[in-house]
């Protein structure tokens, strides 16, 4: 963790590391020093990458002169030269304690490259070590120990969720076309269950027909709903109801549960009013009621666009139902803290095993950069599996990726965040990359601000709720949330591991770009439109945001990551001597 907090904040500008003269380390790297205002210095060798980032080498850091491994020292000892206020730094010792206690609880159940090879996707969630470019990245601020122990993806504990009936005054229910709620619990829950759910609304002289049926988290349940929501438990608005007897895992974003009892049942994302990852994980209430909307939507564009549909058969997982639950006072304060605004609700998305052919295997894109006990990387065990040269499926690996989130951006000026959590990399039965599948569309889709033809057609209803930015802006979205949140790190595991340059890989990437312009010559005025190629992209910054612009602060709407100036692109000046399988240099095309 101190190794990966220097090189994240000197890749932010939060730290300014000076090369020592004549000071070199294996591979390329070069000594550092970073003289902090409170007289400790702190030396390291690290590589740098591309758009201008860091790799320092954990065991070669020293304070003062001395062996150092201890983040929270580091902490103290930056405090004033990073800029952070004493309450920042406070809540922030909590948050990196509570990330290093996760963190040993992966390291001690760490299983080898090759046992994860083996692993089911609901399985590879609990074994994956968090965010690469957050620092604190498993902070959970709420959970307890024990809660930790329950409920962390890390915990690989299988659960079964309480439900609760909730009054249609209070409550509202969106699906998709021929998806209402009645046909959705009965695809859900067996009818049994269905039964119990009925009787114990009865049993309060309630009618089954003017309620909705929702999972819950049991910690939100506990800590958050009973109290906050007590006046409509008593007047049995909100009813609670038996547990479904589904066996379910959380991923990743901890408030979202896998079906592994029956994988063909959908997934559920539950509120969860826990800080993570620089927000509060709850589920906006009008976001939440689009989310079926925008799934209709989007898979419309890709149905209709025969590249999309048939070339890439791009898996997009849709958010198909989904429940919101307003508080009815905390709704109505104009300036509440977001998180008052995302209490209680439930989105139901379709699971990814339901589209796999057969021998495909789903992994997130976040997998890849999974490391065992014995350093061996996930993404070289992968190339070593499937049998190909470490170029090829590199290759491979942007071929499923890039023409389908290309195809969104410069067809219909819309973007995905396709960060490591919700891409989805589908393999075929020799590890090797074939297509893409993509989650999370309510939250994470944006689109143009600009005018686009392909987007005049879009409903009222998801216009309202859709981010829209600067059409220069939309390929930012691609380079943080795919290119620097998780390619910069891709990149040097393959080149340590799998023998392939760090410059070859990024002229791999610009070749599959170029080759996507060149299919869609029509498209040319759009590719300069949407500037993926330009020679320097905005520095995106999250550890920024959490350390100097929002701190631990409520706030009314939620943070954005920071802009903090601009960082080479790589993708302007391929490696000259990167040959392409046409015959000629890369960046001749």
């Amino acid at each position: 963790m101190l190794a990966k907090a220097l090189a994240e904040f000197a890749y932010e500008e939060l730290l300014h590391p000076l090369a020592r003269d004549g000071a070199a380390g294996p591979g390329g790297a070069r000594e550092y020093e970073v003289r902090l205002e409170s007289g400790v210095e702190y030396r390291f060798l690290a590589r740098r990458g591309a758009y201008g980032s860091w790799r320092v080498a954990p065991d070669s850091v020293r304070r003062d002169g001395r062996p150092a491994d201890d983040p929270l020292t580091f902490l103290l000892d930056a405090r004033t030269t990073l800029g952070i206020t004493d309450d920042t730094a406070g809540h922030l010792v909590r948050e990196l304690s509570a990330t290093l206690v996760a963190d040993t609880r992966l390291l001690a159940q760490a299983p080898t490259v090759a046992q994860l090879a083996r692993y089911e996707y609901a399985d590879l969630e609990g074994h994956q070590t968090g965010h690469p470019w957050i620092v604190p990245n498993k902070g959970r601020l709420g959970f307890s120990a024990s809660d930790a122990h329950h409920w962390a993806p890390e915990a690989l504990r299988p659960t079964r969720l309480p439900w609760i009936a909730v009054h249609r005054d209070i409550a509202e229910y969106r699906g998709v076309p021929g998806l209402d709620a009645d046909r959705l619990y009965a695809q859900e829950l067996a009818p049994a269950t269905r039964e119990g759910f009925a009787a114990a609304v009865r049993d309060v002289g309630g009618d089954p027909s003017r309620y909705l049926w929702l999972p819950v988290h049991p910690w939100q349940w506990d800590e958050t709903l009973l109290p906050l929501f007590a006046a409509d438990v008593a007047d049995y608005r909100i009813v609670p109801l038996p547990e479904d007897p589904d066996l379910r895992l959380p991923q990743q974003s901890v408030r979202t549960f896998l079906n592994v009892s029956r994988r063909h049942r959908r997934t559920v994302k539950l509120p969860l009013s826990v800080l993570n990852t620089l927000v509060w994980r709850g589920l906006p209430t009008e976001r939440t009621l689009a989310a079926p909307a925008v799934t209709s939507w989007v898979l419309a564009l890709r149905d209709a666009d025969p590249f999309l549909r048939d070339e890439c058969r791009v898996v997009l997982l849709g958010e198909t139902a989904s429940i919101a639950v307003r508080h009815r006072a905390l709704e109505d304060v104009p300036g509440v803290p977001y998180q008052y605004r995302e209490l209680l609700g439930a989105i139901w998305r379709e699971p990814v095993d339901v589209h796999l052919e057969p021998g495909e295997r789903a992994r997130t894109l976040a997998a890849l950069l999974y490391t065992d006990g014995a350093g061996r990387s996930f993404a070289a065990e992968l190339v070593a599996r499937s049998g190909l040269p470490a170029t090829e499926w590199t290759r491979r690996l942007f071929h499923a990726l890039l023409p389908p989130l290309l195809r969104f951006l410069y067809r219909y000026g819309l973007v995905f965040s396709p960060h490591g959590e919700n891409t989805i990399v589908v393999f075929d039965d020799h590890d090797v990359p074939v297509r893409l599948a993509v989650k999370d569309f309510v939250d994470d889709v944006n689109v143009s601000a600009a005018p686009v033809p392909e987007l005049t057609a879009m409903p009222d209803d998801v216009s309202a709720v859709l981010l829209r930015e600067a059409p220069e802006f939309l390929p930012q979205f691609i380079h943080s949330g795919l290119f620097v949140g998780v390619f910069r790190y891709l990149a040097p595991l393959l080149a340590d591991q799998a023998g392939l340059p760090e410059d070859a890989f990024w002229a791999l990437l610009r070749e599959e770009v170029l080759a996507h312009h060149e299919r869609f010559p029509e498209l040319a005025d759009r590719f300069d439109q949407y500037p993926l190629l330009s020679p320097r992209i905005d520095r995106l910054c999250l550890n920024r945001n959490r350390l100097l612009l929002d701190g631990y602060r409520d706030r009314p709407e939620r943070p954005h990551a920071a802009v903090h100036g601009t960082v080479p692109n790589p993708l302007f000046a391929p490696a000259p001597h990167a040959v392409s399988d046409r015959g000629h240099r890369v960046d001749q095309l």
